[in-house]
């Protein structure tokens, strides 16, 4: 017989689950179910099911050069915005108020700010008769417009910018519940700060990094407006690519399996990186 509290918590939580699945649910079994349709350029979406959609995606080096690229600027993101925000977290973390407060605001601030906004100014910035040519020419290291727009390594730049906000905070809520009587402690024993750092701090801080680097990577993966802004058809990735299927082709069943093996990629890499970094720090995550 159903305890009275077990239904007092299926009560309280039924709302939720139900506002979850109908917000976020119904819309991925909808784009799951339309991958499985034909597309026709005369007829549009076909009766019927077929696995055809996933098939050209996955056998397509077209495709995989997207995926690639995607992944590969989510990863290299992900490492940057860790080498900046670990420091920049620490440094949050031992500061005192009132320069906590306004540092605090310095970091958060730019999330106050559309990120359509601050990647046009990122474009600004990188384009050929821009800040950075003015630069590079009043410094003398070019005669020529220098432009990293529709780059690689400008879409870099634009989504660290963006994205290093969310490792930083992350990072720093786990760096809150250090006991730093462990450090005193390492310190008083001998140890440099250096080793401090290295094994005491460092690994307390691991469950920051790691939900600040999956919650930067799968928004990395995800990103659409930097990359179509900075980026333009010239570097696509997954998420311009299938915009370009919905929107210019037409060929919404093609963008739906896109948007899917792009999920499921998402899915398959975070858990595994989440087992790794769990096995490797068992310890602290107990």
């Amino acid at each position: 017989m159903m305890t009275t509290s077990r239904l007092t918590s299926y009560l309280m939580t039924g709302p939720g689950v139900v506002f979850f699945a109908a917000l976020l649910g119904v819309p991925m079994v909808l784009t799951f179910l339309l991958s499985l349709h034909a597309y026709d350029f005369t007829a549009g979406v076909l009766p019927g099911w077929t696995l055809a959609n996933y098939a050209d995606v996955l056998g397509d080096p077209y495709f995989h050069k997207i995926f690639a690229r995607t992944f590969g600027l989510a990863l290299l993101v992900t490492i940057i915005c860790v080498l900046i925000g670990a420091p920049e977290a620490y440094v949050l973390s031992r500061l005192s108020n009132p320069w906590r407060s306004i540092f605090l605001l310095v970091v958060l601030g730019p999330l106050l700010i559309s990120v359509v906004v601050r990647t046009l100014g990122w474009a600004l910035f990188f384009g050929g008769s821009g800040v950075l040519t003015m630069v590079a020419q009043g410094l003398g290291f070019s005669d020529k417009p220098v432009s990293l727009m529709f780059t690689f390594t400008g879409m870099t730049i634009a989504l660290v910018h963006v994205l290093v906000p969310f490792m930083v905070i992350s990072i720093w809520a786990a760096l809150q519940k250090i006991d730093t009587q462990s450090e005193d402690a390492a310190l008083t024993l001998g140890a440099s700060k250096l080793t401090v750092l290295w094994r005491i701090t460092l690994p307390q801080a691991m469950p920051g990094i790691l939900s600040g680097s999956i919650i930067v990577f799968a928004l990395t993966a995800s990103a659409f407006a930097t990359p179509a802004i900075i980026g333009g058809r010239r570097m696509k990735v997954v998420a311009t690519a299938a915009y370009d299927e919905y929107l210019s082709t037409l060929n919404w069943p093609l963008g739906a399996t896109i948007a899917v093996l792009l999920l499921l990629a998402n899915i398959a890499i975070i858990v595994s990186y989440n087992k790794l970094i769990e096995r490797r720090f068992a310890k602290i995550f107990e």
